[in-house]
């Protein structure tokens, strides 16, 4: 058998050289026209995903002389194969990972055969690097499961699995690895095929490939192996070329065109150019502009190329419509009879993938498809254990967690649930990024699943009597003076002083003090960091609401963290969020000590306090800043009430 598979790819083989050198450009025009594959490696450390991809490159022909001998010098250097070739060295660029072993970030390689074209991503296997497992996967259409043949079913393959099921790959490989040092045993094979059938059927996974491998000697990779003839089954390159790709799928669902930019390069032309997300569109089709619900008809598909007749999924084009309609970078242009949805409150998954944990109440930027978006999660619902898919109460989401919680968004969003009984899921309108403001780290992914009825039920109810109505009545302009600083620097003491001068100066006012809202307000919150970002988004909300009325709002407020004061500065209108900080030094303020806090915190006694075991983040260019170790509480006061008083 294996003899029979040997000598059909030398013939196949010999049949492209004589092409090649007969007819290069049909050659071309026939490798360009290859269905393109893209798929992933995935799970445990040291299962061999890296050896794998290194032996496909090796055996489709695709390194180079020069590389050959560099792969056979740096096996020899720094290779855990002793004097053969380490295959895993192809794969594995970065020094960290050649000096350890182990794959670190996400490695993209190409290959192909002659019946298809490849792009394969090898993900790490370590828990810590999940997330990178996570990139590699949102854009594969199918999933090689790695389990060493001496291991079995582990955590990480059940974590792995679950997330690639999850992501809406629908094409499963499970490769028991490493089969050479089981003595190629065909009960240890079927054993670890029934216990990964088990759990896969309980996280929705109800058909998969099987296939016993050897990535470093080449066992059933290519061509069946002599060794295993118990396996009746394909090479894992032959199954890689057979498996059907959901493509079709993509082109039956209604026309999706998230906006990319507005192409005006003169005064007779404004198209909306962008990648069909799904479905087909053709000249005089009607169509529907969402968020705005307008609608037109398509006038022309333009690209680089010419104008086209159709356009379908997967094809970057230009669209000019019939008419002259607002229409932007986030919009999504879709099939007038059937549009997505739009709304500004979900439920989602959301797979947490920062080294610091999610902070519900916390603002994020939300990127979906070419739509951004402030968005706030809230506290998960639960928490799946991949091991049981048990859910778990969990109050936030630490690093590679995986939980459904609600969030809500500063404006509607177009949206389709990520998964909605389609063999492919819609990744463009129902798969998002969650990202730190202040960092632009990528801090989680996730799926959305439906809006919240509330969103539906719960809209603006327009007042005749408008703010400015309510300022003018009062002879003044809202403001919130944002105290800032920490315990003992004198935020209090100030704050009460500048209200009541403005109250002199007949001014309407009131004062918010961090200690009296959580005797009310926010009695139920206590000290954690996810708790004072919940403290801080509440006291904003009041804020604004006390600026629409008109009134000047002073508050005093630790407020440890810039991101919170900064989501309080965005709901606000422009120049209506003054931030003052209260400037001491924590030594000073720890030898004023007046509530004698800060002895309790350095005695254990108190925990998550600031400035000792919680942190606190300076503003880095605040409106207003007081020096208390040069300026008396009356000073700044006064010094404040002149900045904002004309």
């Amino acid at each position: 058998m294996a003899s029979t598979a040997s000598e059909a790819a030398q013939q196949s083989a010999y049949q492209v050289d004589a092409l090649i050198a007969e007819d290069i450009d049909a050659y071309l025009d026939r490798h360009q026209h290859k269905s393109l594959l893209r798929f992933i490696t995935c799970g445990s450390v040291d299962d061999g995903k890296s050896t794998l991809i290194g032996r496909l490159l090796y055996d489709s022909k695709m390194i180079f002389e020069d590389q050959l001998a560099a792969l056979e010098t740096d096996s020899k250097k720094v290779g855990t194969q002793g004097q053969e070739i380490d295959f895993a060295l192809l794969v594995d660029g970065l020094a960290a990972e050649r000096e350890q072993g182990i794959t670190i970030d996400v490695a993209y390689r190409f290959f192909a055969t002659e019946k298809r074209k490849f792009i394969v991503a090898d993900t790490p296997g370590h828990e810590q690097y999940t997330r990178n497992m996570v990139t590699g996967a949102s854009t594969a259409d199918l999933a090689v499961i790695l389990v060493d043949a001496r291991k079995g079913i582990l955590t990480q393959t059940r974590r792995h699995s679950y997330l690639a099921h999850l992501i809406g790959i629908r094409h499963i490989v499970l490769a028991v690895n490493k089969m050479d040092l089981v003595g190629y045993d065909q009960a240890r094979f079927d054993a670890i095929v029934a216990d990964y059938a088990a759990f896969a059927a309980t996280i929705g996974i109800t058909d998969f490939t099987a296939l016993p491998i050897s990535g470093f000697k080449g066992d059933n990779i290519t061509a069946a192996s002599p060794n295993t003839l118990w396996y009746t089954g394909p090479s894992l390159v032959a199954h890689l070329e057979a498996v059907e790709i959901d493509a079709e799928a993509d082109q039956a669902k209604p026309f999706r065109l998230p906006v990319q930019w507005v192409n005006r390069p003169n005064l007779d032309f404004r198209g909306f150019a962008g990648l069909v997300a799904t479905g087909t569109i053709r000249p005089g089709d009607p169509v529907r502009i969402l968020p705005s619900g307008k609608t037109s008809t398509v006038a022309r598909i333009v690209t680089l190329d010419g104008d086209l007749d159709q356009a379908v999924a997967g094809q970057s084009i230009t669209l000019t419509l019939a008419d002259e309609v607002d229409c932007s970078r986030g919009d999504v242009i879709a099939a007038a009879d059937a549009p997505p949805q739009v709304a500004d409150q979900f439920e989602a998954t959301i797979i947490w993938m920062a080294e610091d944990e999610m902070l519900p109440g916390r603002s994020y930027w939300l990127k979906l498809g070419t739509q951004t978006a402030t968005a706030t999660v809230q506290a998960p619902k639960y928490q799946i254990n991949v091991n049981t898919m048990e859910q778990l109460a969990a109050k936030t989401l630490d690093l590679n967690a995986i939980g459904v919680a609600n969030l809500s968004t500063d404006k509607p969003l177009v949206f389709e649930p990520y998964a909605d009984g389609h063999s492919s899921p819609n990744k463009a309108l129902g798969g998002f990024i969650l990202v730190d403001k202040l960092t632009n780290a990528t801090v989680a992914a996730g799926m959305l699943h439906f809006a919240l009825r509330r969103a539906q039920n719960v809209h603006w109810q327009p007042t005749d009597v408008s703010r400015e109505t309510l300022a003018a009545l009062k002879n003044q302009k809202p403001v919130v003076l944002w105290f800032t600083g920490l315990s003992g620097a004198g935020k209090s003491t100030i704050a009460n002083i500048v209200e009541k001068k403005l109250v002199r100066m007949n001014r309407h006012t009131f004062l918010l003090d961090g200690d009296n809202v959580r005797h009310g307000l926010n009695r139920d919150l206590g000290f954690t960091d996810a708790d004072r970002v919940e403290n801080i988004r509440r006291v904003g909300e009041v804020a604004k609401l006390m600026t629409d009325a008109g009134l000047i709002v002073v508050t005093a407020f630790i407020s440890p963290f810039r991101a919170e004061r900064d989501m309080v500065r965005q709901m606000m209108r422009p120049g209506e969020f003054i931030e003052v900080h209260i400037d001491t030094s924590l030594e000073e303020a720890e030898r004023r000590d007046v509530k004698g806090l800060y002895a309790k915190a350095r005695a254990g006694q108190l925990a998550n306090f600031t400035g000792i075991d919680s942190p606190y983040e300076p503003p880095e260019d605040p409106e207003i800043r007081i020096d208390t170790a040069q300026l008396t509480p009356e000073e700044a006061a006064e010094l404040i009430i002149q900045r904002i008083i004309p």
